[in-house]
């Protein structure tokens, strides 16, 4: 079984800054990708940033430039450093984990952290 937790977010005036992290623990071989998401209210959950196996960055068009991902050397801690806030911005942020599990038959995981609210306003 894999944990995620999510910490970091909350409340920030409009062109403020927030960092938010998120650890992956448990029955853990290997992490392939790993990315931040988010869902606004009344939308669907869209992608913010990722880091994939290889160590490539990927960016939604609206936060590039803005937010920046990272993780440690061994991915089970990533981070969202994000700038300039908006109030688009305003959303439930998810981390993902892609996991190969450490069963005997290196099952795939994708986890997923409880989800932690960030609100831009004044």
């Amino acid at each position: 079984q894999v944990h995620v937790v999510e910490s970091g977010g909350g409340l920030v005036q409009p062109g403020g800054s927030l960092s938010l992290s998120c650890a992956a623990s448990g029955s853990i071989f290997e992490i392939d990708d790993v990315g931040w998401y988010r869902q606004a209210p009344g939308k669907e959950r869209e992608l913010v940033a990722r880091v994939t196996n290889l160590g490539r960055t990927q960016y939604a068009d609206s936060v590039k430039g803005r937010f920046t991902i990272s993780r440690n050397n061994a991915k089970t801690i990533m981070y969202l450093r994000m700038n300039s806030l908006k109030p688009e911005d305003t959303a439930v942020y998810y981390c993902n984990f892609v996991v190969v599990a450490s069963t005997t038959s290196r099952d795939i995981v994708d986890a997923w952290g409880q989800g932690i609210l960030v609100t831009v306003s004044h």
